[in-house]
């Protein structure tokens, strides 16, 4: 699939509303969550204002069909949130482009991005049956703590 990944444009950002629902895993797809989840103040967290801080920085996965996913950063008290100098990730892809490594090239672009920036660490959350724990795990994520339903991860930059 032919793609390319980009900074997302502040015009853009009202699509992260769309791009945050489809971040939340969903274990009955029978029965999705109402898309309301996302007026939350807990989850709404993860988009509420964004670009108004300084540490907000997205990425998206552009195709010949428009925006598919992206990757976002935000130093916000969030659950996967470890302290106040870590940002964390959020990432997510529209259900028909899932399976094709986009998420993996969003993720280690944002990784890369972060790189050239001075943070030591970044963090996320997820369900420890959500299905993209291997993916996180295989950029180099490592889990720190877990509750009972969420892994805690963090990835270091060396």
């Amino acid at each position: 699939m032919d793609y390319s990944i980009r900074e997302m444009r502040e015009a853009e950002y009202p699509l992260l509303e769309e791009f945050l629902y489809q971040a939340i895993f969903q274990r009955d797809t029978k029965k999705p969550i109402p898309r309301s989840v996302v007026n939350d103040p807990n989850i709404n967290v993860y988009i509420r204002d964004f670009g108004n801080y300084p540490e907000d920085f997205c990425l998206c996965a552009e195709t010949v069909a428009g925006i598919v996913g992206a990757v976002w950063i935000r130093n916000i008290k969030g659950f996967g949130s470890i302290d106040d100098q870590t940002p964390e990730f959020a990432i997510s892809l529209l259900p028909d482009y899932r399976g094709y490594g986009i998420g993996t090239a969003l993720m280690q672009a944002m990784i890369e991005n972060l790189k050239t920036k001075s943070y030591s660490q970044t963090s996320l959350a997820v369900q420890k049956d959500n299905y993209a724990l291997k993916m996180y795990l295989q950029v180099g994520f490592e889990i720190i703590d877990e509750t009972a339903e969420e892994y805690i991860m963090r990835y270091r930059f060396k």
